[in-house]
């Protein structure tokens, strides 16, 4: 029976770097600990468990692609935490929301039926951006009503900051322990943890046992399965591309640079073996190894709606002949 998981929730505005967080946590995960981790995902394409894959058998990772990880009633989140907790089984589970996301909505719907008793909810983990909060720029609104929530703020991309910065900004943020970091790097032990006093009775029979996949199957190698989506937070657009199918890294980077994109995330196939990039606001990140191998997956968001058959032009002229 799934009781009691300890579970934390990793919010943060886009590009703060949890995903980051989340990584350096796996590598420090204890040998004979199965973990869980579930992605929400702004887009469609279904690309941060491909970034996050690791090649320990006790990490198990899941998406919920396609918007707001705050509708947690809903069948889409329903399944997938239903689905990740069944096969994992964890002895602990993280919980990503989208950067675009309301993660106060996911902390109250998580604490009540169908999960109460089955996640023991710990404090929530913020992390911030701080060369962002120290260049004046506002927290989303859905962010700022999570900070009174936080157990832990991580003030990330914080080497830059000079101390007065440091104190002013968290003379503005509530009073909660800080962690001054670089690269989203905090110490396992670190995590906030709950103080539970209360023994829920669990009803897994209101956990989804079954459903349907939901996936797509390439027609053939020379097709790209392509997907998009218009919300009020942007406009995203997805490609996945067959694993026989290789990019040639520098092209990619000049179609890149040539757009004006908020997000870049991508795990492709390139001539020197599978390479992930992740990247904001058009400042391109370095190319590091990836363990996926399943195909190459691309994902743009922009802040408004873009020709989708030209940027799809523009990706098959990067891919190597």
């Amino acid at each position: 029976m799934l009781h009691n998981i300890p579970t934390h929730v990793i919010a943060g505005p886009l590009g703060a770097g949890k995903t980051s967080l989340i990584q350096h946590l796996m590598a420090q995960k204890p040998a004979h600990e199965r973990w869980a981790v579930l992605v929400n995902e702004f887009g469609q394409i279904g690309l941060d468990a491909a970034l996050m894959s690791s090649a320990d058998d006790q990490i198990a990772i899941a998406e919920v692609a396609g918007g707001c990880v705050c509708c947690v009633n809903g069948a889409p989140f329903q399944i997938g935490l239903s689905r990740l907790l069944r096969k994992a089984k964890p002895d602990r589970l993280f919980i990503e929301p989208s950067g675009l996301g309301h993660p106060a909505r996911i902390l109250q719907q998580l604490s009540v039926t169908p999960w109460l008793g089955v996640l023991a909810l710990q404090p929530c983990v913020m992390v911030l951006d701080t060369e962002a909060l120290a260049q004046g720029k506002p927290l989303p609104q859905s962010q700022r009503e999570a900070l009174e929530m936080a157990g832990l703020l991580v003030m990330n991309k914080s080497n830059s900051v000079e101390k007065e910065q440091r104190e002013q900004i968290a003379s503005c943020l509530p009073k909660c322990p800080l962690l001054w970091t670089e690269q989203g790097y905090i110490p396992l032990n670190t995590l906030p943890v709950a103080t539970i006093s209360d023994i829920h009775a669990v009803d897994n029979s209101l956990i989804y046992k079954d459903f349907n996949s939901i996936g797509s199957i390439f027609s053939g190698p020379e097709t790209p399965i392509i997907v998009f989506s218009q919300q009020p937070e942007g406009w995203s657009a997805g490609w996945k591309w067959h694993p026989s199918r290789q990019f040639d890294l520098q092209a990619l980077n000049r179609w890149l640079e040539g757009l004006n994109w908020l997000r870049a995330k991508l795990v492709v196939h390139g001539s020197a073996g599978w390479m992930s990039s992740n990247s904001l606001k058009n400042r391109l990140e370095p190319w590091k190894n990836a363990e996926w191998r399943k195909d190459s997956r691309i994902e743009l968001i922009f802040d408004a709606p873009q020709d989708l058959n030209a940027l799809t032009e523009g990706l098959q002229q990067c891919l190597s002949h």
